[in-house]
């Protein structure tokens, strides 16, 4: 079985930190009048601020959905989850170390729903997008990973997914009620349906392909890199989520919008088993207490 070599892993490359590149900047060369929302501007300049989300100190969130405040919870994933979500990911690396590309499936590449916004290009607001997903470190530990991130960003590969691969082993680096991603595409001049939805109302289904499956439904922050608004750790969430984004595809000539999505409920939706078939498992259901 051959093993990855620096040369190797940046020939496998080119399928996709280039194709990320181009599409980075085909927003912008499509732009038109039709990808943007039917009457609302969000924009101050080049930035924007979101303003139907509020997380709340003590373990609570706030959030406007379909005009009225609401007040949520915030919940930790399952054990079963992080188990499933982990092994893969370690097996994946395991994966890239002999040369093979990763698959779609699994916990990287989940689809993302969202309603509520408007786009001039369509009659409906309802809106699915492949993201790819991530963990974020703890507060207390988030900073000690941008530094070694950073100390080793001209690493080899074979280096860099060993580092990876360290972190994924180290479950108590990880912030278990949230998962992130990024807006690459969104503009001024070119605003996803993901975007203008979640400027509406945030919140959104994530639903991973894969034995098990699992849905997450979430309310949703969006940071702009210039938005001032954002608090000290929103702005360490975007600076390392660019930042490990840029470690394994390669160095991005701006910032991109970084998706903190805050765990509200999960569902095990994996086909043919007891505990599965869209069973709430976040929070656990109670029966009803039978009195007599």
């Amino acid at each position: 079985m051959a093993k990855l070599t620096r040369r190797g892993f940046l020939r496998w490359g080119t399928l996709a930190a280039p194709f990320l590149l181009l599409w980075g900047k085909i927003p912008s060369l499509l732009a038109g009048k039709w990808e943007r929302s039917r009457s609302i501007n969000y924009w101050q300049g080049k930035s924007f601020r979101q303003t139907n989300l509020d997380p709340l100190k003590s373990g609570l969130i706030r959030a406007r959905i379909n005009g009225s405040w609401r007040e949520f919870k915030l919940r930790e994933l399952s054990s079963g989850f992080l188990d499933w979500n982990f092994k893969t990911r370690l097996e994946t690396i395991e994966a890239l170390k002999t040369g093979k590309p990763p698959s779609l499936a699994g916990p990287h590449s989940a689809a993302v729903a969202t309603y509520g916004g408007g786009r001039l290009d369509s009659d409906f607001t309802v809106n699915n997008a492949i993201k790819g997903m991530g963990f974020v470190p703890t507060q207390e530990r988030i900073g000690e990973r941008i530094k070694e991130l950073k100390e080793n960003f001209d690493a080899s590969m074979p280096e860099k997914l060993k580092i990876l691969s360290a972190g994924y082993e180290d479950r108590s680096l990880w912030d278990r009620k949230k998962q992130i991603s990024l807006e690459l595409y969104t503009t001024p001049d070119f605003e996803t349906h993901t975007f203008l939805n979640l400027m509406a109302n945030p919140v959104a289904s994530i639903v991973f392909l894969d034995y098990p499956s699992y849905e997450l439904r979430t309310l949703v922050r969006m940071v702009h890199p210039e938005d001032r608004s954002a608090s000290k750790e929103e702005r360490e969430i975007l600076e390392y989520i660019n930042l490990v984004h840029s470690f394994f595809h390669g160095k991005f000539e701006k910032k991109f919008i970084a998706m903190i999505f805050y765990l509200i409920e999960e569902f095990d939706n994996t086909p043919g088993r007891r505990e599965g078939m869209g069973r709430r498992v976040v929070p656990p259901l109670e029966l009803p207490h039978m009195g007599g």
